[in-house]
C-alpha cells in the first residue's frame, strides 16, 4: 500500500543522511525522541513508544512482536485484550505470508456473522456459537493485519466497523426466537428483545454523546472506565454469558442475563456522563491514559 511504500523511502533516505527537505518525508513532522515516549494515541485508545529494532534472522520473532503488539488497542473487551493475542499472532503472520488481505478475513467474517444468525434464530446454538466466536477472533485478526501490513484502508475501515456495529443486536433477537425454537420460549420475548436492542442503540448514542461533550471516548476518562469496558455489555462479554448456558441447556436464561447486564451498562455509562459533566465545571476532562 502507499504507506508501506512511503516507509521503504523514508527508510532508504534516513539511511542516505538525506536533510528534512528530502521529498520522501513529506507529510511528516519531526518530533524529539523524549515527545514520543509514551505518547497516547487516540485511535488505539492506549499509551505509545517509537521504537527502532535491528531486524535480523534472530530477531525477527521478537520484531514481528513487538510490531503486532503495537496494533492492538489497549482498551478493550476481556476477550480481544486477554484471550487472542497468541493466537491471532500466528494467524495475523500467516495470513501475511500467505498474501491474504484484510479486506478478504472480514468479507470471511461477515459470512460467519450470517452463519451464526440463522443458526441462533433455529435454536442451533452450539454451531452457531462456533460461527460466532470464530468471527469474534477474526475481527481481530483483519485489523492486526491491516496495521502490521501498512494496508489500511478507508474502504477496509468502514467495511470492518460496519461490520462490528450492526450485527451484535441482530445476534441476539435470532437467540430469542431461537430460544422458542428449542422449546424453551421467553416469557416476553418483546420485552427482552427491546432491552436487549434499545439498551445496544442507548450505549452507543451515549458514547458518541461522550465524545462531542468531552473530547475523548467514555472508556478511557478515569482508570475504572477502562477496567470496565473489558466486561461492558457488548458482543464478546455478552458471548462470554451466552456459551456456559447454552452448553448446559439454558439458552433462555442466558440471554436473560444478556438483558441484565446490557440495562445495568447503559445505567453505568449514564452516571458516567453525569459525574464526567459535573468534573468538567473545575476544568477540561483529561484521559487519565494522557496523564
Amino acid at each position: 500500500g502507499a504507506g508501506a511504500t512511503q516507509a521503504e523511502a523514508v527508510a532508504q533516505a534516513l539511511l542516505a543522511g538525506a536533510p528534512a527537505t528530502d521529498p520522501a518525508f513529506a507529510g511528516l513532522a519531526a518530533a524529539a525522541p523524549a515527545e514520543m515516549v509514551g505518547a497516547y494515541d487516540q485511535a488505539l485508545r492506549k499509551r505509545g513508544s517509537a521504537y527502532v529494532l535491528e531486524l535480523t534472522a534472530e530477531s525477527r520473532r521478537a520484531v514481528e512482536w513487538r510490531m503486532f503488539g503495537g496494533a492492538y488497542k489497549g482498551v478493550t473487551d476481556v476477550v480481544t485484550k486477554y484471550w487472542w493475542p497468541v493466537p491471532a499472532f500466528h494467524v495475523t503472520r500467516a495470513c501475511a505470508a500467505l498474501g491474504i488481505t484484510p479486506n478478504q478475513v472480514t468479507g470471511f467474517s461477515l459470512l460467519l456473522v450470517f452463519a451464526a444468525m440463522w443458526w441462533f434464530y433455529q435454536g442451533d446454538f452450539i454451531p452457531g456459537l462456533i460461527a460466532g466466536w470464530l468471527m469474534t477472533f477474526l475481527d481481530t485478526v483483519d485489523g492486526k493485519l491491516a496495521r502490521v501490513t501498512l494496508t489500511s484502508t478507508k474502504f477496509g475501515n468502514y467495511f470492518d466497523h460496519l461490520t462490528d456495529l450492526i450485527h451484535p443486536p441482530f445476534w441476539w433477537l435470532a437467540w430469542i426466537a431461537g430460544c422458542a425454537a428449542a422449546g424453551l420460549p421467553l416469557a416476553d420475548p418483546w420485552l427482552v428483545g427491546s432491552i436487549i436492542f434499545g439498551g445496544y442503540v442507548l450505549q452507543r448514542i451515549q458514547e458518541g454523546i461522550f465524545i462531542r461533550a468531552f473530547g475523548m471516548h467514555i472508556h478511557v476518562w478515569r482508570r475504572f472506565d477502562s477496567f470496565f469496558r473489558l466486561i461492558l455489555a457488548r458482543r464478546n462479554p455478552n458471548l462470554i454469558l451466552l456459551t456456559p448456558l447454552a452448553l448446559v441447556g439454558r439458552p433462555d436464561i442466558g440471554i436473560l442475563l444478556v438483558a441484565a447486564w446490557t440495562a445495568l451498562c447503559c445505567v453505568e455509562q449514564l452516571v458516567v456522563t453525569i459525574q464526567a459533566a459535573m468534573a468538567r465545571r473545575h476544568g477540561p476532562l483529561r484521559s487519565w491514559l494522557d496523564a
